[in-house]
């Protein structure tokens, strides 16, 4: 490629040599009557050539010869105009100093000076751009009446930009027949030939009215509402839609060459963000010594950031995994070198270890998001999961209150209601744990429950979306399963907007809005990628596993709900289920269970505490189906 591109320079410098002269000589001729043209052709000659001298080396100074003028653009007009001046100030500059100095000119008109520098602008700025537009035509497809009919959405810098690429690629097929853009300033005008025809909501009419055969959205930061109705549009027309990636995703590698557009978690929602008010949150963490229990973990690190933009005086992060606390430590003291960070390792069932720590940094709020979470592992691991998840509760609740903290919320999940897995189980017995606790003392000490986030390691989302990077297939156990789903941020914000309504008691509940089927969920994240489900991924039902339920539910049937100042929080009354008087006993009658290691007697006494579980049939059914845990956890 290098000596094409060589050789057209060298054109390039032979055009300009002649226009040098044409502009130097056309200077004159526009300046002066011809009569007087013999006489002042001596000037004329001295001129051309002292331009000759000049210019090109300038031109060349400027780089006008290492450009590739197919792709000129606004700055290479800048470029032009710059050098161009530049040159004709120097050619002006000495042929001022030949008039002054020397009687070598017999007659020199001084505005033949302005008007070269004009014509000088016109012939080698025309000249670049004209290159151009002999290659746009060159590469432009010829009509032959077989490209598929495009429809654009977005008729911003990235509709334009896709439809110059499918006007010059002919391999590409395809036919810019028209945009659709809601910018009311846009309608009915054209770019680069190709006319506004409506807005979105005119999608259907416009696939019949103009025999559209295919959809390009070309809007990066498009919302996933807008995505999923353009999809859901043309899969009901029959005809394929692709999402553009922004230049800057392909840039920063966040589009491999696979394809995928990187998806924002919030296009999967099928719902409206949780609404924010700051105010109440910010009134009860500001200024407040703040622990935070998991803090490595998802929730954990969000609960961090969030709390940290609330400006408390000091914020320890406990969690067991060095590396994980480490990296949200070096996080947040970037972020806010002004806040007083304590990282602090230390596992919750050793309550030695946390009385120390309680001592030494004395928190007055206490959000505690460690636990064990993956339901297949913790059905194979189940004195672990009881000993964090239970044990571990216990321990720290009963800090807490010995070291008279005066707010304290646990992080629970729906999988708590009406428990079919050991980790539901052992999270509904932690909030029965806390508020047992609460309701002995009076203390401050609540539950905030929620279901599945979205984009948690080791959650759905991340395997679904290795799952559509490796080509597939994408996994689901069971086409009819549905799960409440909400953002990480969005939770964590929830929590605190929470914590901060408490009197202690409580449990709240977070507006999940309507479950989402875990196949349309997929489907969602394939198209979102750019990529269509059942033609580019496939997608394989494994089965539903024990233990699994088909559809999840945030509280127990006939526990009444009451509304908060929040609209997006409810509180449950009268949770009798999480009232039993023998608790405490239960409670250490689990802990020596775990330490014979007696895994049977451990699920027959978690199916006698808690209200409605089927935690003994479920394992039954696990040891008889050998069901493998190597499948993501819901």
């Amino acid at each position: 490629m290098k000596p094409r591109s060589h050789i057209r320079n060298r054109f390039v410098l032979l055009g300009d040599i002649a226009l040098i002269i044409i502009s130097v000589l056309g200077s004159f001729a526009l300046r002066l009557d011809v009569g007087e043209l013999p006489f002042y052709f001596p000037a004329a000659m001295l001129m051309t050539g002292v331009a000759l001298v000049v210019k090109l080396p300038v031109y060349y100074l400027f780089g006008l010869y290492r450009r590739l003028w197919i792709y000129a653009s606004t700055g290479e007009l800048r470029l032009i105009t710059v050098a161009v001046t530049t040159a004709s100030v120097l050619t002006s500059g000495v042929m001022a100093v030949l008039i002054v100095t020397g009687n070598v000119l017999p007659g020199m008109p001084r505005s033949a000076l302005g008007i070269d520098w004009l014509l000088s602008l016109i012939l080698i700025g025309g000249s670049r751009f004209a290159l151009r537009i002999l290659a746009e035509q060159s590469a432009a497809p010829r009509a032959n009446g077989k490209g598929r009919r495009a429809l654009v959405i977005g008729a911003g810098d990235a509709g334009a930009l896709v439809v110059r690429e499918l006007q010059k690629t002919s391999q590409l097929n395809l036919v810019p027949i028209g945009f659709l853009d809601d910018d009311p300033a846009k309608q009915k005008h054209s770019i680069h030939g190709v006319m506004v025809i409506g807005v979105v909501n005119d999608l259907e009419t416009a696939i019949d009215l103009h025999r559209i055969d295919e959809v390009i959205i070309a809007i990066p930061s498009a919302p996933g509402q807008l995505v999923r109705m353009v999809n859901d549009v043309c899969r009901l027309k029959g005809i394929p839609s692709r999402t553009m990636p922004g230049i800057y995703e392909l840039i920063g590698g966040r589009v491999s060459v696979s394809r995928l557009r990187e998806v924002d978690i919030t296009d999967l929602l099928r719902r409206e963000p949780v609404r924010v008010n700051d105010e109440a949150v910010g009134a009860a963490l500001g200024g407040r010594r703040v622990l935070v229990t998991g803090a490595g973990g998802s929730i954990g690190r969000e609960l961090c950031r969030q709390i940290a933009r609330r400006e408390p005086s000091q914020l320890v992060l406990l969690g067991h995994g060095e590396n994980s606390i480490f990296e949200i430590f070096l996080e947040l003291q970037n972020d806010y070198p002004d806040l007083a960070l304590s990282p602090v390792i230390a596992d919750i069932r050793n309550p030695e270890r946390l009385d120390q720590i309680f001592r030494e940094h004395k928190p007055q709020i206490v959000f505690h998001a460690a636990a064990h979470k993956h339901v297949p592992l913790m059905e194979i691991n189940i004195v672990e999961a009881v000993t964090n998840n239970v044990i571990g509760t216990r321990n720290v609740v009963q800090t807490s209150l010995d070291h008279d903290v005066e707010r304290f919320v646990l992080i629970s999940t729906d999988k708590a209601v009406r428990p079919s897995s050991i980790y539901g189980a052992t999270k509904r017995l932690a909030e029965m744990i806390v508020l047992d606790a609460a309701r002995k003392t009076g203390s401050g000490f609540t539950v905030v429950r929620f279901g599945n986030v979205l984009g948690s390691r080791g959650s759905i989302i991340p395997i679904f979306k290795q799952q559509i990077a490796n080509g597939g297939p994408v996994t689901i156990t069971h086409p009819d399963m549905y799960r409440f789903f909400m953002t990480i941020p969005e939770a964590v914000y929830l929590v605190l907007q929470a914590s901060s309504m408490e009197s202690g008691g409580e449990t709240f509940v977070l507006n999940m809005g309507e479950p989402v089927r875990i196949r349309d969920l997929a489907e969602d994240l394939i198209r979102l990628s750019g990529l269509e489900p059942h033609r580019d991924i496939e997608i394989a039902y494994t089965g539903i596993r024990p233990g699994e339920k088909l559809t999840e539910e945030l509280w127990d049937e006939g526990t009444p709900l009451a509304p908060t100042l929040h609209p997006d929080i409810f509180r449950l009354e009268n949770d009798a289920s999480s009232l039993n008087s023998s608790l405490p006993q239960a409670i250490d009658s689990l802990s020596r269970l775990c330490h014979s290691d007696d895994t049977e007697a451990i699920i027959t006494l978690l199916d006698e505490l808690i209200p409605n579980s089927t935690i003994r049939r479920v394992a039954e059914s696990n040891v008889k189906g050998q069901t493998s845990i190597l499948t993501f956890d819901l």
